[in-house]
């Protein structure tokens, strides 16, 4: 039986019934304290230097793993660098301009007679009013540069009806070799006024002639000599045209624009005049003056003729032809060629032509053979320098479709197809070779255009 006595399993659980037995504390000194302290102290710091070293063993191991990945990525671009070199050796866009600019001369200047002797100053001298108005007239030089730069000399000349032959050529002078832009400005200024005036009564003693045209350009540098043509750069140091070509270019064209009233020129001469403003496009010192030399262009060619163009237009696309180098240089001449009149549209056509004979070293003798050479060009074959073919395509685009080809040549449009779509069709588009590219999306864009018509 159960002694009640005992005590129950739960109760001799109860910690109140039980309590626990006391344990004997001990004692910690100063000592002892100081000493964990320490301990711990010097714990700390060398899990912070266990910390450092790990820190900087994974930066170490990251910048590794950085210089590594670029070199590798380096190592990657070169690779592809030379490959891409290897299968086409040569850029796809080339930089057009050629220095027909040399080393500038020292003018010769004109042998003007005695600005003194003229009559118009004769008559600021005899003028009562100059002494009012304190005009200076001990120097002929003086009082005409101030009235030239006034713009009161045309109109005292045009009021007279009279150039003086010293007067003319003194200002001719300033407009062509002057270092001081008001006085080249204000002289380029009058003989436009005078050439354009409507006063068909106005008598000029003396006119510019071609040869003063000529020698002005050669004493600012130009290269009339194909042979001494270079190619200019962008880093180009040479020293380019003097600053008085801008008012050369603006007599020019003014010049041929009086044709109505008198020849000043001669054919020869305007057609070597025409080559002039078209070897001026091909320099990059002067592309300001685009749109000046595009208007110089257009007005030399309205100089002629309908008789005289005819025949003329073929003698400057000859001549241009030989002189030109066949590379973008060329593709830049039919460029500059604008223009939406007749004239235009049949030189752009006569030039691409002549230059597209020039390339093939003048082996077609006519129009077919042109066409027959193109096609033959097989552009499957690795050796095939695509450039070239792009040269032809835009001389051959420019030569056929700036002269309206009508039913009468119905053969040359055909051909004409037949290679746009060798061009387009024949070339891969994996084809990574140097313009490529070019000439078979130039060749689609025009194909397209050809079945349309």
């Amino acid at each position: 039986m159960m002694d009640i006595n005992n005590l129950l399993d739960f109760e001799s659980e109860e910690p109140l019934l039980n309590p626990p037995a006391k344990k004997r504390k001990k004692v910690i000194g100063l000592d002892d304290l100081l000493t964990d302290f320490y301990k711990e102290e010097g714990n700390l710091i060398e899990k912070a230097a266990k910390c450092a070293k790990a820190k900087a063993r994974r930066n170490n191991d990251s910048d590794e793993e950085d210089q590594d990945k670029e070199a590798s990525l380096c190592e990657l671009v070169d690779t592809c660098e030379n490959k891409i070199i290897e299968i086409g050796g040569k850029e796809d866009s080339f930089l057009w301009g050629i220095c027909v600019f040399g080393d500038q001369k020292t003018p010769s200047p004109l042998a003007i007679p005695e600005l003194k002797s003229c009559t118009m100053f004769q008559s600021f001298t005899d003028n009562k009013l100059n002494s009012e108005f304190e005009i200076c007239t001990d120097n002929g030089d003086t009082l005409l540069e101030g009235l030239i730069v006034n713009g009161w000399l045309s109109k005292v000349v045009l009021a007279r009806g009279h150039v003086e032959k010293s007067v003319a050529m003194w200002t001719f002078n300033l407009m062509v070799y002057s270092s001081k832009e008001k006085l080249r400005t204000s002289a380029c200024d009058f003989w436009c006024a005078i050439l354009s005036s409507e006063n068909e009564q106005v008598k000029i003693d003396w006119f510019p002639s071609y040869s003063e045209l000529k020698l002005a350009l050669e004493n600012y540098g130009f290269l009339f000599n194909s042979s001494n043509m270079e190619y200019v750069h962008s880093n180009s140091a040479r020293q380019g045209p003097a600053q008085n070509i801008r008012a050369w270019i603006k007599y020019a064209t003014t010049s041929c624009q009086v044709r109505s009233k008198t020849a000043i020129y001669l054919t020869s001469e305007a057609e070597e005049l025409v080559e002039v403003i078209i070897y001026l496009f091909l320099d990059r010192q002067l592309q300001g003056l685009f749109v000046l030399l595009h208007e110089c262009m257009q007005s030399a060619i309205s100089y002629f003729t309908d008789n005289e163009w005819e025949s003329s237009c073929e003698k400057i696309a000859k001549s241009i032809a030989r002189r030109i180098p066949k590379d973008v240089n060329c593709l830049r001449i039919v460029e500059c060629i604008l223009g939406a009149n007749s004239r235009s549209k049949l030189f752009r056509s006569a030039v691409a032509y002549q230059i597209l004979l020039s390339c093939f070293d003048y082996k077609a003798q006519h129009e077919e053979e042109i066409l027959n050479l193109l096609i033959s060009i097989n552009v499957k074959d690795k050796n095939c320098d695509f450039f070239k073919v792009y040269v032809y395509l835009v001389l051959t685009e420019n030569w056929l479709l700036s002269n309206q080809l009508g039913e009468a040549k119905r053969v040359l449009n055909e051909m004409w197809r037949l290679y746009l779509r060798n061009c387009s069709c024949l070339i891969a588009s994996t084809d990574l070779r140097s313009f490529a590219s070019k000439v078979r999306n130039k060749a689609s864009y025009l194909l397209q255009g050809t079945i349309t018509q």
